[in-house]
């Protein structure tokens, strides 16, 4: 029989009987599964549908006849078969839960009171539901040293663990971080990590939440609250683009746990540390809670400014800061206002600026992105995939930065997915990242180098070309450097659309919500509705007017115009460009040379230490609205928690600060805002409504074509020195790490990383300390061997917490080449 007359005769569904009611399951499909879809629940431990079976706890028994006679047996273990009768509720049946149970249940202390999990712990539940009422054994329990912190996030309590082989089956199927496992034999067996290894997996926290027990609890957690007292909401994470997500927890307003939510087009359940711990900032002492207007002017120094920075502000109300603002904004030349940043926050806050910016401030000078990302026309512009068709495509193409270190839960699906053989993934990049092991086939190239390489597989004789040519293909890309110019990533987009053009991408962008600030004009070039839909109503498109003649600046020409004093007013919305922008020395100068900086944002960073003007701004968690993620996903954000003093949505302020300038934005809600947005903007006209509560809705593709820079050839690398690569981390030196006391001391220390051939080269050991030296500036570090590094790179991360690596950097070079000395004036040869 041919593979065709094979799969028309299989069957699409088997018919079997669970509790005397037919169900129709699927074929493979585990009974547990089945029972699950018709309605039925089966008591679990191990089983969980996101990861393999492995029949560990047996509380899963029950009656199974497959046409030899009802056994017991595990429902996570076998799949159904054609007539197959299941009886979840007979005698057998419940004696056997109840003597798993009461397995269970001889060394688990019985300390519900004082256990995290009491109150909503699957062993107390089932214990209720399914147990004896009592146990016969008067023997002294098995004893641990309790808790144990096996990392700076978890804690284990071994005496609670009932060995389900959860935490240790996530570990090494799905993070591939196999951290913890079992050790130990009988009654001694017990879930450890190895030693002088702690569990320092980047998605540690998910093991506590499918933990069924209290074995393993996350220390920013540990008795903060009782799950009755907790009031919740669903939302989505902006930590990161990937969009996850989440339930959001609090206890008398503050916030103090997330869980995962499960859901099939994005997160699966999964989260990272980061995204699950970063509430912390959220109740941070350091938040600013109350309009500060500078004592002395921006760009000056003096003796308070330089032995403290906030003693530079005083507070003030907001009428008197937003009125200062206005007369600023009402003094300015023509043109010389810009609005850089806005990715932070909702859509509904970032439309507000957009609008503000239009039609108050009369300037096309905005910028959603900090010189890290994409020419927006390609952010929002390049044939779209989502997440799903990334991890289902006949070839996965990355050229990208490690999506572990950038976008973890992304990282998590495309491996799963090759491990799964659902796709290839093929990678290009200056290192090796977390995704190469689970690559048919990794290309390491030089920084900036990566559309050389591609243009060099895709037009020679190498099989990759077939390969993208005969099949599906999505591109995972983006920025792997910020040393590096964006038209090095915009030329692989060139490059791959020109010689694969039925290729889809999937435009790895970082920032929470950075797709959502394009999409609503914070872009130069760029309005809602207007360069990405069809036409708005007519109202609205009065309203807005049209765009200015004359392009407005992207965050490099902003930060070099305020530089050269062309700017009189810089509203950084959320933007820290002294220490998110690559290059440091322009983004100091720019800062400085800015008539006002008016700084809209939760913390005094580096840049609003600067500013003249700051508003404080509420957080995630403190708002509602919709956010879009990488694939163009609307979901919703919940509001849980008020926001401190009064810090208000940056929707608000916008829409106060048009007040106060003679104009009106024409909203006063958040909802108002939303159906505005539906209105304006047609590729949001579906991504409004109840579905937002569960997966949201991907908003529709944009309508033009984007324009591909002329392909050229990379610049030569000198032969005395080395290609900087600058990568990110993630737990970096930015505010969300520094502001959470779960992550802070997490952020990784700043080395030179090279391969040690070039090491050789340089003439020192590793880790010794040497001076880097670039066109723009120079640097002391330690440099270490890594034989990951790909030779002529040299990598190091970017934003560093205490080394100013974008001292190297010039935001308009296509790369930054540096050299190495091991003393002064004796460069590496």
């Amino acid at each position: 029989m041919s593979d065709a007359t094979a799969a028309e005769a299989a069957p699409s569904t088997v018919e079997v009987t669970i509790n005397g009611i037919a169900v129709d399951a699927q074929p493979g499909e585990l009974v547990i599964a089945a029972a699950d879809r018709a309605g039925v629940h089966i008591p679990r431990f191990c089983y969980h549908e996101r990861m393999s079976p492995v029949g560990m706890c047996r509380m899963c028994l029950v009656e199974i006849d497959t046409g030899r006679g009802p056994q017991l047996q595990p429902s996570c273990m076998v799949p159904v078969s054609p007539e197959m009768v299941v009886d979840t509720t007979s005698e057998r049946t419940q004696r056997a839960q109840e003597g798993v149970l009461e397995l269970l249940l001889i060394n688990h202390p019985l300390d519900c009171p004082v256990c995290d999990k009491g109150g909503e712990c699957p062993l107390q539940d089932q214990t209720m539901a399914y147990g004896p009422g009592e146990s016969r054994f008067v023997e002294e329990k098995r004893h641990f040293q309790k808790p144990i912190p096996i990392s700076d996030l978890v804690h284990l309590d071994r005496e609670r663990c009932i060995l389900c082989d959860r935490c240790t089956r996530f570990a090494d199927e799905v993070a591939g971080d196999p951290l913890i496992d079992f050790t130990e034999r009988g009654n001694e067996t017990q879930v450890l990590t190895f030693p002088g290894e702690p569990f320092s997996s980047y998605f540690s926290g998910n093991t506590v939440q499918i933990c069924p027990v209290g074995a393993l609890t996350a220390s920013p957690y540990r008795f903060k609250a009782r799950p009755w007292d907790l009031v919740e909401t669903e939302s989505t994470c902006t930590t990161c683009a990937v969009g996850c997500r989440i339930a959001v927890q609090s206890s008398r307003n503050e916030l103090v746990r997330y869980l995962g939510v499960d859901i099939d087009p994005v997160n699966h359940g999964w989260l990272c540390d980061k995204g699950r711990f970063a509430f912390g900032s959220v109740a941070s002492p350091d938040r600013v809670t109350a309009p500060l207007q500078a004592r002395t002017p921006s760009g000056t120094t003096s003796d308070i400014a330089d032995a403290e920075p906030l003693r530079r502000f005083q507070p003030t109300d907001w009428a008197s800061a937003l009125g200062a603002v206005a007369a600023a904004v009402k003094a300015a030349r023509p043109g010389a206002i810009a609005v850089l940043g806005g990715a932070r926050g909702t859509n509904e806050d970032a439309y507000a600026w957009s609008k503000l910016a239009r039609t108050v401030l009369q300037t096309d000078h905005v910028d959603a992105q900090l010189g890290d990302g994409l020419p927006a026309e390609l952010a929002v512009g390049l044939p779209a995939a989502t997440i799903d068709e990334a991890c289902s495509a006949d070839t996965t193409l990355l050229v990208c930065g490690d999506l572990r270190e950038e976008l973890p839960v992304l990282h998590l699906r495309l491996r799963g997915a090759a491990r799964a053989g659902t796709t290839r993934l093929v990678e290009i990049a200056p290192t090796t990242t977390g995704l190469t092991r689970n690559a048919v086939r990794s290309e390491q190239c030089r920084g900036g180098e990566a559309a050389s390489v591609l243009r060099n597989l895709l037009d020679g004789d190498d099989p990759l070309a077939g390969e993208l040519a005969s099949g599906s293909v999505v591109v995972v890309l983006g920025r792997s450097s910020v040393s590096e110019s964006a038209e090095a990533t915009a030329e692989v987009a060139a490059v791959i659309s020109a010689r694969v053009p039925h290729a889809r991408f999937l435009v790895a962008a970082r920032r929470g919500n950075v797709r959502g600030a394009l999409d609503m004009g914070l872009a130069p070039g760029m309005l809602p509705g207007r360069a990405l839909s069809a036409s708005p109503p007519l109202e609205l498109a009065a309203e807005w007017g049209e765009l200015p003649g004359e392009r407005g600046h992207d965050a490099t020409g902003i930060l070099a115009a305020a530089a050269s004093g062309e700017i009189d007013v810089l509203f950084l919305l959320g933007a820290d460009p002294l220490t998110d922008f690559p290059d440091s020395m322009l983004a100091r100068l720019g800062v400085s040379g800015a008539g006002m900086v008016v700084a809209v944002d939760s913390f005094v960073s580096q840049s609003a230490a600067e500013a003249d003007i700051v508003l404080p701004a509420a957080v995630f968690g403190e708002k509602s609205g919709t956010t879009t993620n990488l694939e163009g996903r609307v979901s919703a954000v919940g509001e849980l928690v008020t926001a401190p003093g009064s810090a208000r949505p940056d929707w608000m302020i916008a829409a106060e600060l048009a007040v106060m300038c003679g104009g009106d934005l024409g909203f006063l809600s958040v909802d108002e805002i939303t159906a505005e947005i539906a209105a304006m903007c047609a590729t949001h006209a579906g991504a409004i409504g109840p579905d937002l509560a569960a997966d949201g809705v991907v908003a529709s593709g944009a309508a033009f074509e984007p324009e591909f820079p002329p392909e050229h050839v990379a610049p030569a690398r000198d032969a005395y020195g080395l290609r900087l690569v600058c990568s990110r981390k993630l737990y970096d030196g930015g505010v969300t790490v520094d502001q959470t006391p779960a992550l802070a001391s997490l952020a990784a220390d700043t080395v030179l990383r090279v391969h040690p051939v070039d090491l050789e080269r340089v003439g020192v050991e590793s880790g010794t300390e040497v001076e880097v030296h670039s066109d723009r500036g120079a640097l002391r570090l330690p440099i270490v061997a890594d034989a990951d590094i790909a030779r002529g790179n040299v990598v190091v991360l970017f934003p560093s917490p205490l080394i100013d690596v974008g001292a190297l950097i010039d935001a308009t070079a296509p790369v930054t080449d540096v050299r190495i000395e091991t003393r002064a004036g004796e460069a590496s040869r």
